[in-house]
């Protein structure tokens, strides 16, 4: 994988990716940021390279005829109000089924873009607001990041776990069903692995590992993608392998050199790595094929 190129020194991104999952309040990282890029205005400038820029998250246009909609349905079996943005190929062939989990900034533009993407690729796919039994997504990515700082992370893996047994018992679903997450969502899925039986698949994008102890509670098949540059995550693979391993578990594990956390989402400016990005996709994409069986063509 080629080194990640772009005009963002790696401090300003090491800094950025702190702050946004919670080692810091925006005023803390402003000043920081302000320290690092010699003056406001040099900061100021840095912003809008680091920031999510939601005009790109049309990959998938909303309105695309090959799909069909449902943009708040009800997901029973959890806290009450949970809900998620569900899309399939037009038609009513029986499909595997793709949860998609956000990151912890929600059911933004980008991860309903993401939900399409899998639709398109053939499933049925459902993209979860892990925050809605709380009133859902907020636009303001800072609100919903201190949402995410309350919601505890077991409370959050039941709700996702509600959501793959909503799909393997919808009738457009052959029963089999995976889930795709990034960051925060990566780590749920390595957490609902383990506590739902039917959960078939998970592919996890840069997401914090779950305790050794948990690993034998494993069914589905996983596969890991990390950053090489992602520190922070990293620390916690070789403890996590060594116990997919020693409790046989089916996973394949993908290390992406040169490059930053969150390099799939290509709304997130300087972090994006559109060469890693594809090469993640189509791997996952195989995967998913592999072990849900390949979804039927789109009509």
């Amino acid at each position: 994988m080629a080194e990640q190129k772009n005009t963002v020194p790696e401090d300003v991104i090491r800094l950025y990716d702190r702050y946004t999952h919670g080692g810091m309040d925006r005023r803390a990282f402003m000043e920081r940021l302000t320290q690092i890029a010699g003056s406001t205005a040099a900061a100021a400038a840095f912003l809008p390279m680091l920031q999510s820029n939601y005009a790109l998250a049309e990959t998938v246009k909303p309105d695309d005829p090959r799909l069909v909609y449902d943009d708040s349905v009800a997901i029973a079996g959890s806290d009450a109000g949970l809900k998620g943005y569900l899309v399939a190929p037009r038609g009513l062939v029986k499909r595997p089924a793709l949860l998609m989990i956000h990151e912890n900034r929600g059911l933004n533009p980008h991860i309903r873009d993401m939900t399409r993407r899998g639709a398109l690729a053939g499933y049925l796919t459902l993209g979860i607001d892990a925050l809605s039994p709380e009133g859902g997504t907020p636009a303001n990515e800072d609100q919903a990041r201190a949402m995410f700082g309350t919601l505890d992370p077991e409370v959050a893996a039941r709700r996702c776990a509600a959501a793959v047994r909503f799909l393997a018992t919808h009738p457009q679903s052959t029963g089999k069903v995976g889930a795709m997450g990034f960051c925060w969502g990566g780590g749920q899925v390595n957490r609902v692995l383990a506590i739902e039986p039917m959960l078939n698949a998970g592919v996890s994008y840069y997401g914090s590992q779950i305790p050794a102890e948990r690993v034998p509670n494993i069914r589905g098949a996983l596969m890991l993608h990390y950053a090489g540059k992602d520190e922070r995550i990293n620390a916690g693979i070789p403890a996590y392998e060594a116990a997919l391993k020693a409790n046989n578990k089916t996973y394949e594990l993908h290390m992406y050199e040169g490059v930053d956390h969150a390099f799939n989402n290509d709304t997130g400016g300087a972090r994006y790595n559109p060469e890693a990005a594809k090469l993640a996709w189509d791997r996952s994409l195989a995967f998913l094929a592999k072990h849900l069986g390949a979804p039927p063509a789109l009509g």
